[in-house]
């Protein structure tokens, strides 16, 4: 950080200042003691004292054989400290507090600048934890912590060093400025696969409150070489400078052998959390030694170390007090006898997280095992224990109301069965993941949706959930519930409504989907912040690509064609998307509805029109959208199945018959009034009507305004629609357009109308 040269800098600009502000303060006391002199001298009430008078017995107490006198300064024990102001009368302890809620560095810089008892009392706050985040910020901590003679000396205030984001620039040269950091307590080099054993041990070598280290590699990635320099020659520097040692993590090291780890747990006995997962190399006996020697072990990760098996899992149990983290992902040597050899008589309560993803040798009754000792788990990772059934779920359901998070993916024995009794005994799951479990139905899923306080749900590839399941999770927490007073009584007739919990969705190839019920769980679940519908192809549209986040890199071209996964602003832009179609689509029909409706009148079967043009055709609405495509579960957009051609076509130019007279009679001139005209269109000559006495049906004399379908058959009437064949007079209404006949439901599932949405079929008669 710059802001400890600056200090620096500011502090010796002002040494040559000091001394101004001592003259100052010499020249106030020079004044307060001629006002003092002046005080023993003068009096309000009072003559001098005789000059031979020597004694002061009388003016001990201001008693100077008068009846009133005027106490001086020494009698009323004024102190400079009462002239200050109160921020400066404040004790150290108060201005430490009140520093220390300060957590922008800036501030605290501010606050060292104003005075040097507030930089005092400041430092330690700033340099606790320099900021190391840009490779600027760290030139400037090396160059103050290497000054000569600095105002402080910053290097024992430095307390956690913290480099991981600087992990690719950092090796052996750039740490030597902070071997003289000898109080460092907490040492952070994640990803620093450049720093090698004679770095790491200038750090630890004069560090003996070291209480935490992090040395990991990340897991490799394709197009990435991480090179793991660290070997047993750090772990036993460690082992003989830093016997406080409480956190390791060496995740990756794969160089470092387990007779150093061995060594390590007799000397660092205080060790609380290991992080040993990726080191391949381990086996029974470095687990076995911590076990033996760190009896206060909370948290230790074992994942992928595949030597490891059922022996030193027992110790961890047995020997330890307090073991509160247990993960034996992919240790695939681990079966029920880990468990099984525990003793009857002891319960393991603080036990809150056990992973035993990829654990094929466990079953239903090791499982039944591990609820009867840790009743009081938390988190339990099932992941791909294929042996597991619904006796498992049964077994889990005894955990109660302990049981937050719940992995059971891939564990395809599961069946509704296992899920409803989870469900209706452990009510407080917020995480629950049952992907690949292919026998779930919408039973499950509608039994998962009342869960109350369910944050996250996996459903990948269960194939056999529609629609259905969806739009329970959409109403879920929707319902009323009663609330409690300050004693936990139900109030009577007081309810209270709560919005949807749900974070993370994962639909992944549930193929059954349909646009509508995720429209649906969109606006339904405002806080979404993950959507995942890969597969799912009703979603696997050009539009809807913008919103998806980018296939990794390393998908192969199938997998990224059907990548679909919406996240943060994703998921806010996907819906805002589906509500403009749904509020463009509700205009339409609003604007349609607005106009008044003249009934057509239909011809009969063999009347044909001239120069029509179907609705599917060229003509057609661009903007239609396929049948195939409507949702049909009460939730879909405003479709109209005909074209807008046809729509127009339908409305027509014929005008309303009236009754048939007893004589025929002209019509009177100017009686019949344009035709309806779209827009700021120039309206053409209106086709005349002429009668046909013989069918009492209409013929077109002129060219149509708008395409008709060429044959429309009586079944297509609508109800209450008549064919009136009577002579038509002279005096005619505007044509409007006929409403969509294609049924409606909205987002609230209201049915707009019962008619069958499939279009009449047209037929060409000679």
């Amino acid at each position: 950080m710059r802001q400890g040269a600056s200090l620096d800098a500011i502090a010796a600009d002002g040494r040559d200042v000091v001394p101004t502000l001592e003259n100052g303060e010499n020249n106030e006391m020079e004044t307060t003691r001629q006002l003092h002199e002046d005080s023993r001298t003068t009096s309000s009430t009072s003559s001098p004292a005789p000059p031979d008078n020597e004694s002061d017995f009388f003016l001990g107490a201001n008693d100077s054989q008068s009846s009133l006198g005027v106490p001086n300064i020494q009698d009323m024990q004024v102190t400079d400290d009462e002239c200050l102001p109160a921020v400066q009368r404040l004790p150290n302890e108060i201005l430490i507090a009140v520093f220390g809620r300060l957590g922008n560095a800036s501030d605290l810089l501010h606050v060292m600048l104003t005075c040097k008892r507030w930089s005092r009392n400041a430092v330690d706050f700033l340099w606790h934890r320099p900021s190391c985040s840009s490779w600027e910020k760290y030139e400037s901590v090396c160059r103050t912590l290497n000054l000569e003679n600095p105002y402080f000396c910053y290097r024992d205030f430095v307390r956690r060093l913290n480099l991981a984001s600087l992990s690719g620039e950092i090796n052996d040269g750039s740490v030597v400025p902070l071997a003289g950091c000898t109080r460092v307590e907490r040492l952070t080099l994640t990803g620093c696969n450049n720093l090698t054993d004679s770095g790491l041990i200038a750090l630890v070598s004069n560090n003996s409150h070291l209480y935490s280290l992090d040395v990991s590699l990340p897991p490799p990635v394709a197009g990435r070489v991480l090179h793991d320099h660290i070997t047993e020659a750090s772990i036993d520097a460690i082992s003989e400078n830093c016997p406080r040692l409480q956190g390791l993590n060496i995740s990756g090291c794969q160089k470092i052998s387990n007779e150093s780890l061995v060594r390590l747990a007799h000397r660092c006995r205080h060790l609380k959390r290991l992080k040993l997962n990726d080191c391949i190399q381990l086996q029974d006996s470095a687990v076995l030694a911590f076990a033996e020697n760190c009896p206060n072990i909370l948290e230790i990760d074992l994942q992928q170390c595949r030597e490891i098996g059922n022996e030193p899992v027992t110790a961890l149990f047995t020997k330890g007090n307090a073991l509160r983290e247990l993960r034996l992902s992919n240790c695939e040597l681990i079966d029920d006898s880990a468990f099984l050899s525990l003793p009857s008589n002891r319960q393991y309560e603080h036990l809150r997280i056990l992973d035993l993803t990829f654990s094929a040798g466990i079953t239903d009754h090791g499982l039944e095992r591990i609820i009867d000792v840790a009743p009081r788990l938390r988190n339990l990772v099932l992941q791909k224990c294929r042996n597991l059934t619904d006796a498992a779920a049964y077994a889990i359901s005894k955990l109660g109301k302990n049981l937050h998070f719940l992995h059971l993916g891939h564990c395809q024995n599961i069946t509704d069965d296992g899920v409803k009794r989870l469900v209706s005994m452990c009510n407080r799951i917020r995480y629950i993941d049952l992907g690949c479990c292919s026998q779930l139905t919408d039973d499950s899923v509608t039994r998962l949706a009342t869960l109350p306080k369910l944050k996250r749900i996996g459903l990948v590839k269960c194939a056999n959930i529609t629609d259905a399941s969806v739009i329970a999770l959409a109403n879920a927490n929707r319902r009323p519930r009663l609330r409690r007073d300050a004693h936990g009584n139900f109030i009577p007739g007081d309810h209270s409504s709560s919005q949807s919990c749900l974070e993370r969705v994962h639909l992944s190839y549930c193929i059954n989907l349909t646009q509508a019920s995720i429209i649906r769980l969109l606006n339904s679940c405002p806080r979404l912040t993950h959507l995942s519908l890969t597969g799912v192809q009703a979603f696997l549209r050009e539009d809807l690509e913008h919103y998806s986040r980018p296939a990794p890199s390393e998908f192969t071209e199938h997998q990224r064609s059907v990548f679909c996964v919406f996240s943060g602003q994703g998921v806010v832009g996907l819906r805002k998307h589906f509500n403009r179609v749904l509020a463009a689509e509700e205009s339409r029909r609003s604007m349609r509805a607005t106009i008044p409706v003249d009934p057509p009148i239909f011809p009969p079967p063999g009347q044909t029109f001239p120069q029509l043009v179907d609705a599917s055709g060229e003509d057609a609405d661009p903007d239609a959208i396929d049948e195939d495509d409507v949702p049909e579960d009460g939730s879909e957009m405003v479709i109209d199945t005909f074209g807008l051609g046809l729509h127009h076509a339908a409305a027509g130019t014929i005008p309303v018959p009236p009754p048939i007279p007893a004589a025929p009679q002209d019509p009177p001139p100017g009686a019949i009034d344009p035709p309806f005209v779209v827009g700021n269109a120039t309206p053409s000559p209106a086709p005349v009507p002429q009668h046909d006495p013989q069918n009492h049906a209409f013929a077109i004399s002129a060219t149509p305004h708008h395409s008709f379908p060429e044959d429309i058959p009586e079944e297509a009437a609508q109800p209450g629609v008549s064919v009136n064949t009577q002579e038509p007079a002279a005096a005619t209404t505007p044509p409007t357009e006929v409403p969509p006949i294609q049924a409606f439901m909205d987002m609230s599932g209201e049915v707009g109308a019962d008619v069958d949405p499939t279009p009449p079929s047209t037929t060409n008669q000679p």
